[in-house]
């Protein structure tokens, strides 16, 4: 049984203490590097450490992931920090490899798999890789593997994340999980930061941030979906559009990588791309969709409901937790599920998160029920 307890000691005390253990294991230690606002903080940490001789910056390998189609800023900001660690002795590994991502703008061609710097599009990428990129390693499987699965052929040592359980429910499921294991390579030091101190650690260390994040705060972006990543992933894509005004030709770069984009300037506040405005609502009619009926509706027909690989995955995913929850649903539940339906989940992120917040449900149903009884004894 897991007891849950209040440490007497802070998220960033408790933080260094975490990075110093990793460290002390004698092993290499490698750090996933991505320019958004919790590897910001991690790496900030990090340094900091090193600078102090609490660690050995020299068995560090810090990895970059250049995903392609990323802001300029966030490039920006990768390049300087890359110069720190490099500066400190530690290794900087900056990736530029063709490597499997998902395009939540493919469905419409039945084609989920994205090739990062693919070479046969070379002309069409929307940026060129940096002269001291890696672009090819023989452990990797060249447009066969995600970037997920190479790091993880290729990292022999402890690796460590900028993953928070409150950036989202999913997170928080699969840090979880990880806590139940006896063997682990992988650790996350700020992993029960809140949103708040990773925003206050960076206003006071004075921490340069990608613009993005302000153009994004400008346009109405809630605090929540304040994330950077790849363009055509599901929780940046919907606001390609929007951002636009702030970076020049972006959008011509974007569709000439990437045709179907437009779609996004006309149906981002729309379930293909998991939003749901107020103004939405309205004009959907929301009022009048019966969820649960739309979603076994859906489901008692995957191969005909469903015209891609893909979301016939999900959908057998879903399918699957639903029979097994069937006593444990509400209308939310079935709300969540239909829209993994409709946009799809390649990674089961929000199938995770689904099932969470389905078992969390169950918990605290069952804790009242408890509660209830002692109280009538």
């Amino acid at each position: 049984m897991r007891v849950l307890r209040e440490l007497s000691v802070d998220v960033v005390t408790a933080s260094r203490q975490r990075i110093v253990n990793v460290f002390d294991n004698g092993l290499p230690v490698y750090l996933s590097f991505s320019g958004g606002k919790d590897s910001l903080v991690l790496a900030h940490l990090v340094v900091e450490l090193g600078r102090k001789g609490a660690i050995d910056l020299r068995r560090l390998r810090v990895e970059f992931i250049d995903e392609e189609a990323i802001f300029h800023c966030v490039e920006t900001i990768v390049k300087e920090w890359r110069e720190k660690f490099l500066l400190l002795g530690a290794e900087f590994r900056w990736y530029c490899l063709e490597v499997k991502h998902f395009s939540c703008l493919n469905q419409l061609e039945n084609d989920e798999s994205f090739i990062c710097w693919d070479r046969f599009a070379s002309d069409k990428w929307v940026r060129s890789p940096p002269s001291f990129a890696i672009r090819s390693h023989p452990l990797l499987r060249s447009r066969v593997d995600t970037y997920q699965q190479f790091l993880e052929r290729i990292n022999d040592g402890v690796h460590i994340t900028g993953v928070r359980i409150y950036e989202s429910m999913q997170r928080r499921s699969a840090i979880s999980c990880k806590f139940g294991s006896y063997t682990r390579t992988k650790t996350e030091p700020i992993y029960d930061w809140k949103d708040s101190d990773v925003w206050l650690y960076l206003k006071e260390h004075d921490i340069k941030i990608p613009d993005a994040y302000i153009y994004m705060y400008q346009i109405g972006i809630e605090n929540s979906r304040l994330r950077i990543s790849q363009f055509f992933s599901i929780d940046t894509a919907h606001t390609l559009s929007r951002m636009a005004e702030f970076y020049p030709n972006l959008m011509d770069d974007i569709l000439r990588r990437e045709p179907n984009a437009y779609i996004v300037s006309l149906y981002w506040d729309s379930e293909m791309f998991r939003r749901r405005s107020r103004k939405r609502r309205t004009l959907d009619d929301d009022s009048e969709i019966d969820y649960k009926d739309e979603v076994l509706r859906l489901l008692s027909n995957i191969p005909e409901n469903f015209n891609s690989k893909g979301l016939r995955k999900s959908a057998e995913y879903v399918k699957r937790l639903l029979i097994r929850c069937s006593g444990h649903l509400d209308e939310t539940a079935y709300r969540k599920a239909y829209d993994i339906l409709i946009a799809g989940d390649p990674k089961n992120r929000s199938i995770r998160a689904l099932q969470s917040s389905i078992f969390q449900r169950s918990a605290r149903s069952l804790e009242a029920c408890k509660v209830g009884t002692i109280r009538a004894s």
